[in-house]
């Protein structure tokens, strides 16, 4: 069985359409809502890794997703 995520389900397209500079040390979002947000730690090639300044929680998102809160 594959896991699915929301946005195979809901074939729901999150990646932004411009170019935008990503910086470790800027706050993010990943989609159109302005919440949740995420410090961005780190970057490498493609991928981001976030922060959740509320929650503590780590993760890795594509840098095609993020846009600069």
């Amino acid at each position: 069985m594959l896991s699915s995520s929301y946005c195979d389900v809901f074939a729901l397209r999150l990646d932004r359409e411009q170019a935008e500079e990503i910086l470790p040390g800027d706050r993010v979002r990943t989609g159109e809502n302005e919440f949740p947000q995420f410090d961005v730690v780190a970057i490498h090639g493609d991928k981001a890794w976030v922060r959740d300044p509320a929650l503590g929680g780590d993760h890795i998102v594509p840098l095609s997703r993020c846009r600069r809160a």
